[in-house]
């Protein structure tokens, strides 16, 4: 009797369960816009890395895909990106650039935007502070500063980057000088390849080089005859680069976060996906993966 009794409890699946027990994640967020004049770089996307344990069937979880800001067109610095979330997991939107004018310093962010230049004065524009709020390890790293003396030179910070903060500008000729670099993303190989996100935007510069975006989907600064910054890439979590041109160059908008998450293909396969959520699946390694693309809802196994 006893061992009909044992066959029958587990055709029903009351004695063990093959859901999953911990799930790899990446979570990054929007990346910051630009700033508008010689504006700084966007900073890019919180980046957030690790296992989540505790996972249990017929128990929702939040994802959320952040999107980019917008890059600036007045004097306001450049919009932040919104936060990436899994479950507990929430990685912060890169700050605006600063935009040349009352608004001149960068916003602080999973990684802090670049400072822009003023038009009057001598004072530091300051880049945004990178990991807030604060994580640990770190979501990201702070702007750069736009340079200090406008009559002399004009260039701005570049947006911070996941792996590295966003470059200041070196102090040479204005007819050659360029704005900082953004700082450099970091690789994750998640997905089964190794790809980098989280790249900060470029800043601004009085000269005619663009400066270059971060890795990681950074998007570089405008240039006087291209008075625009560029994009950032989106679903890295890249920063939009600072524009070029005094009181008329826009900053480029944010690239979109995304969260990926990976898990052995032993286990039970997602039960349910919210239609809000765009994603793919794939293999690789023997493991199960999602990478949400767009979208906010919730999953279950």
């Amino acid at each position: 009797m006893t061992g009909i009794i044992q066959s029958l409890i587990g055709s029903f699946g009351a004695v063990s369960s093959n859901n999953p027990t911990s799930v790899s994640y990446l979570v990054v967020a929007g990346g910051g816009g630009g700033g508008r004049g010689i504006g700084g770089g966007g900073g890019a996307g919180g980046y957030r890395e690790g296992t989540l344990s505790g996972i249990s069937g017929g128990t929702s979880y939040t994802v959320t895909v952040g999107a980019g800001g917008s890059g600036s067109t007045s004097s306001a610095a450049g919009g932040s990106g919104s936060d990436s979330v899994f479950s507990s997991i929430t990685s912060a939107g890169g700050g605006g650039g600063g935009s040349q004018g009352a608004n001149s310093a960068g916003i602080a962010g999973g990684s802090g935007g670049g400072g822009a230049t003023v038009q009057v004065g001598a004072n530091t524009q300051p880049g945004g502070a990178g990991n807030t709020p604060s994580q640990t390890p770190s979501q990201g790293n702070s702007g750069g500063n736009g340079q200090t003396d406008y009559a002399t030179y004009r260039n701005a910070g570049g947006g911070g980057g996941a792996s590295a903060a966003g470059g200041t500008p070196g102090s040479s000729s204005p007819a050659n000088a360029t704005g900082g670099a953004g700082g450099n993303g970091t690789a994750s190989s998640i997905n089964g390849s190794s790809v980098t996100y989280a790249g900060g935007g470029g800043g601004g510069p009085f000269g005619s080089t663009a400066a270059p975006g971060g890795s990681g989907g950074g998007g570089a600064s405008g240039t006087p005859s291209s008075s625009s910054g560029v994009s950032g890439t989106a679903n890295t979590g890249g920063g939009g680069g600072g524009g070029a041109v005094e009181t008329s160059g826009s900053g480029g908008s944010g690239g979109s976060g995304i969260v990926i998450i990976s898990y052995s293909s032993t286990k039970n396969d997602l039960a349910s996906i919210d239609v809000g959520l765009t994603y793919t699946k794939t293999t690789s390694g023997g493991n199960t993966i999602y990478k949400f693309t767009a979208g906010t809802g919730s999953i279950n196994w």
